[in-house]
């Protein structure tokens, strides 16, 4: 997402942290016979503090913006990575795309056996987005969808190509300049668009859309659905979630913990200004910036509950109607229509004696069987003691409903080093579940943007001849999470 970062200067270099360690290399076997090596990689250090109850977590810096990879020694790991999809390859290499938000592109990174990245490239470039920033990512595959390999990602702010974009994963690097769009799924600022797991419904691909319209008076980012027969991505229909229970309004209008009645209404429109109009005149509901979107893994009933997190903004015309904080949204879907569901805030930052009271602008989220993975991207207002940090990654038990802070970047240590400042508050974002592709159970991929960490190398001019941002990026490997 794009943020305006302020200095927070309530957080001073006194707050105190545990490091993450050195970590040992290990070589594990996966069950093909595969040897991962899990180790750092990177010439850049992992500044992510470990958090109470998580102190066994592994953390492994694998690619960071300073990094030149022996296959391709001028690719550059641009600036603010996010959303991303991993493979497995026939030849036990694995290939990884990644969005490159504030270089409006898309990168493919090669990595050997071992799980070292040994090569990079751009299959999709500015000029083929037209300078739109590709922020949440997710990949489509034949044994989790149906169909695919496909790689959706969402045009978000900056350029005018604001939708969702369809790269075949094996494009040539050669044609990083010619892009497709999905018109039938409309335009948006695009967060993301993700595809419902094959069980959700039998001969039907649900798609879940965000928009991160951002608004000072009005809540104007909708939950958008798009259905169609297993595998069309054109001539589907499009829907706008709309909460159907008497009295509510406004999403601030929903309270923390209760079950609302909720409908897709169908869209006519497909256009960004158009559909804003169809949406408020509908009564589609309006959140104060949708973010990233995630399904719940498993079969069945699973992959038709959803998560999606509502940013927030803090504006005096927004107070009652749309979340300052954040807030994390359940979504479930009718067994046999999708059309039909009920909608719960499960976590809401603007409770301030809430078990959520911590949030500052929850951002991405990561759904595995049991937990969901917030991640935050803080919107720099920290006014209250328990939101005065620095970016969470939190676990939310599904189950128990206990929420645990995970980790927090260790800016204070990443400034005492010379990377970046600790005014200027990095993002965690793009998490991906790697586990079964990489065969080493509790495995993840994650990034931060470490904004106000600059060089004019930090943009690979193949991605953006002409750079607006170079703030480096950064790639880790945390093994030891709960699924």
């Amino acid at each position: 997402m794009k943020t305006n970062y302020k200095a927070l200067v309530l957080l001073s270099l006194t707050l105190g942290f545990v490091s993450c360690d050195k970590n040992d290399t290990k070589e594990i076997e996966d069950q093909n016979g595969s040897k991962i090596v899990l180790k750092d990689q990177s010439v850049t250090p992992a500044y992510l503090s470990k958090k109470s109850g998580f102190e066994n977590l592994e953390i492994f810096s694998i690619l960071s913006s300073d990094d030149k990879l022996s296959g391709s020694p001028d690719f550059v790991y641009g600036s603010m990575a996010d959303g991303m999809g991993l493979m497995k390859l026939d030849n036990g290499t694995f290939s990884l795309i990644n969005n490159i938000e504030a270089d409006y592109s898309i990168a493919r990174i090669s990595f050997d056996e071992t799980f070292k990245p040994v090569k990079g490239e751009y299959i999709l470039n500015s000029a083929a987005t037209a300078r739109t920033a590709q922020c949440s990512g997710s990949l489509i595959t034949p044994a989790e969808h149906g169909f695919g390999p496909l790689y959706l990602s969402g045009g978000e702010w900056g350029g005018a190509s604001k939708g969702v974009f369809a790269t075949d994963p094996y494009k040539s690097a050669d044609n990083a300049q010619l892009a497709s769009m999905l018109p039938a799924l409309g335009q948006w600022s695009t967060e993301n668009a993700v595809v419902l797991g094959k069980d959700a419904y039998a001969d039907k691909t649900v798609v879940i859309i965000g928009d991160d319209t951002s608004d000072s008076t009005t809540p104007s980012g909708q939950l958008a659905m798009y259905v169609g027969n297993r595998g069309n991505l054109s001539s589907g229909k499009l829907y706008g979630l709309k909460v159907t229970t008497t009295g509510i309004n406004y999403e601030m209008d929903m309270k923390e913990g209760t079950t609302y009645e909720a409908s897709f209404v169908e869209y006519s429109e497909r256009t960004l200004d158009a559909l804003e109009t169809e949406s408020r005149a509908k009564g589609i509901m309006g959140f104060s910036r949708v973010e990233d979107i995630d399904y719940r893994k498993g079969s069945g009933a699973n992959n038709r509950e959803l998560y999606f997190a509502v940013t927030g903004k803090k504006s005096n015309a927004l107070k009652d109607k749309g979340t300052f904080y954040g807030r994390i949204y359940r979504v479930i879907l009718d067994s046999k229509d999708p059309t039909k569901a009920t909608i719960s805030c499960v976590l809401d930052g603007d409770n301030l004696t809430g078990i959520a009271k911590s949030f500052h602008s929850p951002d991405n989220v990561m759904v595995t069987k049991d937990y969901v993975y917030i991640m935050e991207d803080p919107n720099g207002y920290p006014d209250t003691a328990d939101k005065t940090h620095f970016a969470y990654l939190y676990q939310y038990n599904i189950k128990t409903k206990a929420l645990k802070v995970v980790l927090e970047c260790d800016q204070n240590k990443a400034q005492a080093a010379g990377i970046g400042k600790a005014s200027s508050m990095w993002e965690l974002t793009g998490m991906i579940d790697v586990s079964e592709t990489i065969g080493v159970e509790g495995s993840f991929l994650m990034i931060t943007q470490n904004h106000g960490w600059e060089k004019e190398a930090f943009t690979d001019k193949k991605a953006n001849p002409t750079s607006d941002s170079n703030e480096g990026s950064q790639l880790y490997l945390i093994k030891g999470l709960e699924r």
